[in-house]
């Protein structure tokens, strides 16, 4: 009887310790039919073929100028097996904060094929990596569902991610937010496997994790927060399995420092081995590139909300806004609609997949709002964010399915409203192949009602187009005689794209599209990116100068100029010799026969400023605002023109005004200033040359403005210093 007894009592305190050192439930697969598995693999293939297929069709980036010359520094960097070290500090474009692997690689195989950069080769090698790295962000987003949800589930997240026209386009081009994307859902799904196999993980998921962890830092700094990520899943899930408790007894918890530590610390030196600048000091380096990207402190011009602004004005939505506005409708209300059914997604599969892709997912986000990061081109820095959203967004419309078992129109009606929404984004794809990073959704009116707005082709993609048509029409062949010059804000492209097959007889110039006039050419490429977003809107972008338009959806992305007349550019280059008669007669010229070239308003605006002839120049400058509303230079000659006529408070206005669409315009202050010193204004007039000066410390007027107004309070000692500093 009591041997009974002591039994019993054993298995109960089995059962106990059992259910206290128990593992989350792992949630079991759904049976699938075996052809759910081969339609996957025909699905993830065919769709990698595509990709490289079109990536060979697809434009050169604007900022593949500072990738092209990082990747030469690196192969003679490891060529020289460190002896060249340009590669560790390149401050155009501060590349020498990027890991090197993509440029590594790309770079290696053009040199081992003997391509050079003026070579079309050579962009296709990078652009068929770029896209088998964007297909390995789609392959993983779909394996995570596979191993949450099988098969079939899985070709549904891979058709979602593959379908959403701003991941599909950025994946054929994109060689920086691309490959940390691929590495950013990789590390997190080797992660998410490795914890739940805990204690004993197959070795090939630590192998992976590391991989993961790898490719993402050795792409962009940011990827450190994987290693963050690793100690805090692996906290949280260990807890969750064996309770504070736990931690008494070392043999449950020194399986995930373990192996934490292999994946994360194995993952950081494999990405050291691919960054010079991170080989050279492996902890400073990197958290000093971490730091800077933190910040991401590129200030630059952007068209947001319609109006353009410094990147660093722009408000604390700015990245929400573009993400709500650009990602396809199904993924947006999906995304929203798995928070709505958390419960139901935790309880179905586990908290571990749902809390890590919601965390990963949210947290970036959440943070550049706090830290208040510079953002600039839309969200293409947080595009390693998007596999997580994805994923829950499939898992929305999955559990939506089983939730419409009932009444049996539920599922048909469900699978008719997920088939219109997958077939708009795929149209555009279809419509724009080459194109489709510029996509909005519907939310926001589409292309047409981001036009003049948002940016669009912020990377000049579309000058590969522009320079093909010219090519079909005739206007440049490699066997013409005749030399062509064109111009273009996006120069370096225009070259990298005529390659080394027009030799001398074609010239390239970089010219601003507000400046195009001061440099001579015959044709000009122009993309939107730094067009003024009332211009876009008013219709008067593309000029009557433009012979053709390269679109997505109906709306123009870049324009082709001809050059039928020279007057513009005579006028411009009398403004340059002072000669303002000239000036003002061939600009007259122009004027009369493109009545919408602003700049040859301004041309005439300012020559006849400078004629003593006020009165014309505010009617050119009002003309300017017509045709370019909120032009900086037509309201700056607006207050000359007022100041000269002595209308101080038209003049006070315009020069206010100038500095309130361009906050960095040392000259709209000193003018205010000037304004204000007749008006009496003496100590409001300070204010405004101080921030001249800070804003442009060699603007010596301001500086002897501002003595005049010291020594006329009667204060000599600032008026002497500042008179030594203008004269210095």
């Amino acid at each position: 009887m009591s041997k009974r007894k002591s039994k019993k009592r054993k298995t109960t305190t089995s059962k106990v310790s059992a259910k206290a050192n128990a593992r989350p439930e792992r949630p079991p697969l759904p049976e699938e039919k075996p052809v759910w598995k081969t339609a996957f693999r025909i699905t993830i293939g065919v769709a990698a073929l595509i990709l490289v297929l079109l990536s060979l069709n697809t434009g050169i980036n604007g900022d593949d100028e500072y990738q092209n010359d990082y990747s030469e520094k690196l192969i003679d960097y490891y060529g020289s097996f460190g002896a060249d070290t340009a590669a560790l500090n390149i401050p155009k474009g501060n590349m020498h904060y990027y890991g090197g692997f993509f440029d590594i690689v790309t770079g290696a195989v053009n040199t081992v094929l003997g391509l050079e950069v003026d070579d079309a080769g050579y962009h296709n090698v990078r652009h068929i990596f770029n896209a088998l790295l964007g297909w390995l962000a789609m392959l993983f987003i779909a394996l995570f569902v596979r191993q949450i949800a099988g098969y079939r589930a899985a070709i549904f997240a891979f058709l979602l991610v593959f379908l959403s026209p701003r991941f599909f386009g950025h994946s054929l081009m994109n060689p920086k937010d691309i490959p940390f994307a691929a590495g950013y859902i990789m590390a997190i799904y080797y992660l998410f496997r490795m914890l739940r196999s805990m204690p004993k993980p197959d070795w090939k998921l630590v192998l992976g994790l590391a991989g993961g962890i790898g490719l993402a830092v050795s792409t962009r700094a940011g990827g450190l927060l994987l290693l963050g990520y690793t100690g805090l899943f692996a906290l949280t899930y260990f807890l969750a399995s064996h309770s504070p408790k736990g931690f008494t007894e070392p043999k449950k918890w020194l399986p995930y420092v373990k192996y934490g530590l292999i994946g994360g610390l194995g993952g950081y030196l494999l990405a050291v081995l691919f960054w010079p600048f991170a080989l050279a000091n492996p902890i400073s380096h990197p958290l000093e590139a971490l730091t800077e990207f933190s910040k991401l402190g590129v200030r630059i011009r952007v068209l947001f909300e319609g109006t353009n602004v410094m990147s660093d004005t722009t408000p604390w939505y700015y990245a929400l806004s573009w993400i709500g506005r650009t990602i396809p409708l199904i993924v947006l209300l999906g995304f929203f609609g798995s928070i709505g059914l958390y419960k139901k997604l935790t309880t179905r599969y586990g908290g571990l997949p749902i809390n890590m892709l919601l965390f990963t997912s949210l947290f970036p986000l959440f943070y550049i709002i706090y830290k208040d990061s510079l953002l600039h081109d839309g969200w293409r820095h947080l595009m390693f964010v998007y596999p997580g959203i994805v994923i829950l967004a499939s898992l929305f419309w999955l559990e939506l399915e089983k939730m419409l078992d009932k009444p049996a129109w539920g599922r048909p009606a469900l699978y008719a409203i997920t088939g219109i929404l997958l077939l708009l984004p795929t149209i555009f794809i279809l419509r724009n192949q080459n194109l489709s990073y510029v996509y909005f959704n519907e939310l926001g009116g589409g292309m047409k009602g981001a036009y003049g707005n948002y940016e669009t082709d912020y990377w000049g993609i579309s000058v590969k187009d522009a320079l093909d048509w010219m090519e079909d029409e005739g206007i440049i062949s490699p066997d013409m005689t005749d030399t062509v010059t064109i111009a273009s804000s996006f120069s370096y492209v225009v070259r990298k794209e005529l390659g080394n097959r027009y030799g001398d007889i074609v010239t390239v110039r970089y010219v601003k599209y507000s400046q195009r006039y001061e440099r001579e050419w015959d044709y000009a490429i122009f993309p939107t990116r730094y067009v003024r977003g009332p211009q876009m809107r008013e219709g008067i972008w593309p000029s009557s100068k433009s012979i053709h338009t390269i679109d997505a959806s109906g709306v123009p992305l870049t324009t082709i100029l001809k050059a039928d007349t020279k007057d513009a550019f005579v006028g411009a280059v009398a403004v340059k010799g002072r000669d303002w008669a000239t000036a003002v007669q061939a600009f007259e010229v122009e004027a009369a026969n493109y009545p919408d070239n602003e700049q040859a308003w301004i041309g005439l605006a300012n020559a006849y400023i400078n004629l003593q002839r006020p009165q014309q120049s505010l009617a050119a400058a009002q003309r300017i605002l017509e045709i370019v509303p909120e032009n900086l230079t037509g309201t700056y000659f607006t207050g000359l023109a007022k100041l000269n006529m002595g209308d101080a408070a038209g003049a006070e206005a315009a020069f206010r005004r100038t500095t309130e669409i361009d906050a960095g315009y040392s000259v709209g202050y000193y003018y205010w200033a000037v304004v204000q010193k007749q008006q009496g204004q003496l100590d409001a007039a300070l204010i405004n040359l101080e921030k001249a000066i800070k804003l442009n410390p060699r603007l010596k007027p301001a500086y002897s403005l501002a003595a005049d107004i010291y020594q006329q309070k009667g204060d000599v000692q600032n008026a002497n210093r500042l008179r030594q500093a203008a004269g210095q």
